[in-house]
């Protein structure tokens, strides 16, 4: 069995340690891995974890891995703040040996620095899970450039959550899959059919940041010819992004539409039950989109961002509506075809949910684990010693 510990910096609820509690409790069911989570700040995930009897240690430690942040962090704060991962690296080496580890994985770019310095003291190799594109639109072309370097020189072995994911990585000499996140098999949802158009209820999910888009939402919704009955935004703000949830009620109220801010939930299905149409509006291009996949396993007719990873899900005009991102007006006429027409939305949802059971946790435990598998081969290969 592969004793694994996926190093991660953060214990917020948001879609990638969702990801990774999923992703975890299936490992756990196939018996092949024997994984555990160290964790470097204390947070909602921990119950979570707990709750599915995942092993979760969390070191304690003073560094505020919210003060390092793409959009507030200049060179001098970032070096800093790298300097700081490092030492944080140095002692969870001692962890990672205590928990018998064979190989660390890195679920984040901040786990990336730790856990390279972390598994080189613990004398095993690095894995590093990508959920974010490393590219120049979200981390700028220098930090981003740094990254893929980083990321080449650290690990032995890249999961990438998307094909959109991978081309923005580094992988040559490296053992490189794409393992979907998969979603764990749902509990039945009694929906009702897609509703006449004066009923249509819309609902967007996704952290309220300003690259989710939810304001090119708010600003399609006026120029729109069908007015929905409801629109419904179903997220919190994490990393210290309040303001911008604040900034979106302003917008509405500026633009005088009626949006209804349900806050976080855990479980979205609810919420995608209860609409007729589901909005993905990334402005950049989003790594996955689990929230798509979500949106089309409760049957909602779905338009998404044409570009990163929904572009892998969503095959335009068979199981959902691809649109410009940042495009309010693309995709007003995007939401004004599907108000009309309640057949059309049948339809799409219908392909939906079929497309969506392509997309299941199991799958995504076998990749992982043969690539763990792969790795640790590799690594034993190059270690032994010629008789």
């Amino acid at each position: 069995m592969i004793s694994a510990v996926f190093l991660t910096h953060t214990a917020a609820p948001s879609g990638a340690e969702l990801a990774t509690l999923r992703l975890l409790t299936a490992l756990a069911r196939d018996g092949r891995v024997r994984a555990s989570v160290l964790l470097t700040a204390d947070g909602p995930l921990v119950a979570l974890l707990e709750a599915r009897d995942i092993p979760v240690t969390v070191w304690r430690n003073d560094f505020d891995s919210r003060s390092l942040t793409i959009a507030g962090s200049g060179p001098l704060r970032l070096l800093g703040g790298a300097r700081d991962l490092m030492r944080l690296g140095r002692g969870l080496g001692a962890e990672v040996s205590a928990a018998g580890a064979d190989v660390v994985v890195a679920q984040s770019t901040k786990a990336l620095l730790m856990g390279a310095i972390a598994a080189r003291r613990a004398g095993v190799p690095l894995v590093w899970q990508v959920h974010d594109r490393i590219a120049a639109d979200y981390f700028g072309g220098p930090l981003a450039f740094g990254l893929r370097v980083l990321g080449w020189l650290a690990v032995r072995g890249v999961v990438a959550n998307s094909r959109s994911t991978l081309r923005t990585l580094f992988t040559p000499g490296r053992r490189a899959v794409v393992a979907y996140p998969g979603l764990e098999p749902g509990r039945a949802v009694e929906r009702e059919a897609q509703r006449a158009p004066d009923a249509v209820r819309i609902v967007m999910v996704g952290r309220l940041t300003p690259w989710k888009g939810q304001d090119v939402l708010l600003r399609a919704l006026p120029l729109l010819r069908h007015r929905p009955a409801a629109v419904t935004l179903v997220g919190g703000a994490f990393f210290d992004e309040e303001e911008f949830g604040d900034r979106l009620r302003a917008l509405a109220a500026e633009l005088d539409v009626p949006v209804e801010f349900a806050g976080h939930v855990d479980d979205p299905t609810d919420h995608f039950a209860a609409a007729d149409i589901a909005v993905h509006a990334s402005v950049t291009p989003e790594p996955f989109g689990q929230v798509v996949v979500e949106a089309m396993r409760a049957g909602c007719a779905v338009i998404a961002a044409d570009a990163g990873g929904p572009t892998e899900i969503v095959r335009d005009g068979r199981d959902g509506v691809l649109v410009t991102p940042g495009a309010p007006a693309a995709l007003a006429a995007a939401l004004d075809r599907l108000i009309a027409d309640p057949a059309l939305r049948a339809r799409l949802a219908e392909s939906g949910r079929a497309r969506a059971a392509d997309f299941g946790i199991e799958e995504t435990a076998r990749v992982v684990t043969g690539l763990l598998a792969t790795v640790l081969r590799r690594d034993a290969d190059s270690t032994a010693v010629p008789r």
